[in-house]
């Protein structure tokens, strides 16, 4: 946990998706259709609070929480400044692991869209899943964050020097085998857990959920170039381009190639 705090106390996550909108343009978008109208939501691992802000300019109740306390209080300040803190119900410090002080089934919507992809064991994942399940109102949906294996296969061949120690195959093929990572550079991405797809769902529904939708949270567009992306701005159809990326979103054949990955499922009633 301590290299996760390290990195996020000096990382910008916000601007991080304001530079990238595309995966939060997506999350959003299918966040929206599925949330009922109203009621209280946690925001589990939100970091500054990208979606919780959201959530509470549109009239939710929201908690939110996070392991490094610097984001925390950026989130407090992020509230305030667009004079939306009267929606906040909590400002917290936890490990998704362990929601201390959180009542059972609480919440009727739960988000959860960055600590699956730190944790690197599978006790610990299953711990905060089951967490999230805990504190989620039976019938209540939960939007879950993914990081593809694949994806970063593909990004370890194109990019190795980037993505050390994958910058050899018998690392790669390791990589493949376990889904673990751990950035050999000092200070670069934390280490990480990539899933397979196939065993996504499967986790999800042995944990108290039922699928209601899966979805590649950048769609193709992480696949284009900055000259590709420029392409197509310069013709004027990002419009209809963010159409087609959110709309191609729901096809399961491009999971794979998405960087992130969006599970919406129900918590099964008892």
């Amino acid at each position: 946990m301590n290299q996760v705090l390290d990195y996020y106390s000096g990382f910008d996550e916000w601007g991080r998706l304001d530079r990238e909108p595309l995966e939060f343009l997506i999350n959003w978008h299918y966040i929206q259709t599925y949330l009922p109208s109203h009621g209280h939501v946690l925001d589990n691992g939100a970091g500054p609070g990208k979606y919780s802000m959201e959530l509470a300019k549109r009239g939710y109740k929201v908690t939110l929480s996070d392991l490094t306390p610097k984001l925390v209080e950026l989130a407090k300040e992020k509230a305030g400044e667009l004079n939306v803190t009267e929606n906040f119900h909590g400002f917290h410090v936890r490990n998704a692991t362990q929601l201390e002080g959180m009542p059972d089934e609480q919440f009727d919507a739960s988000l959860m869209m960055g600590p699956l992809y730190h944790l690197q064991t599978e006790e610990e994942r299953t711990s905060a899943v089951q967490e999230l399940s805990r504190v989620t109102k039976a019938g209540g949906l939960v939007f879950v964050a993914f990081q593809s294996r694949t994806r970063m296969m593909i990004t370890s061949l194109q990019y190795p020097k980037f993505w050390k120690p994958n910058d050899n195959l018998e690392a790669i093929k390791t990589f493949q085998e376990t889904g673990v990572f751990n950035h050999q550079d000092k200070g670069r991405f934390t280490g990480a857990y990539y899933y397979e797809i196939a065993d996504i769902k499967p986790f999800m529904e042995q944990n108290g959920f039922e699928t209601v939708d899966f979805i590649a949270s950048s769609s193709m567009g992480g696949l284009l170039t900055a000259d590709q992306k420029r392409y197509w701005e310069e013709q004027g159809d990002q419009k209809e381009l963010l159409g087609l990326l959110i709309n191609m979103a729901k096809d399961p054949s491009i999971l794979g190639i998405s960087s992130h990955l969006l599970y919406i499922g129900r918590k099964k009633q008892k």
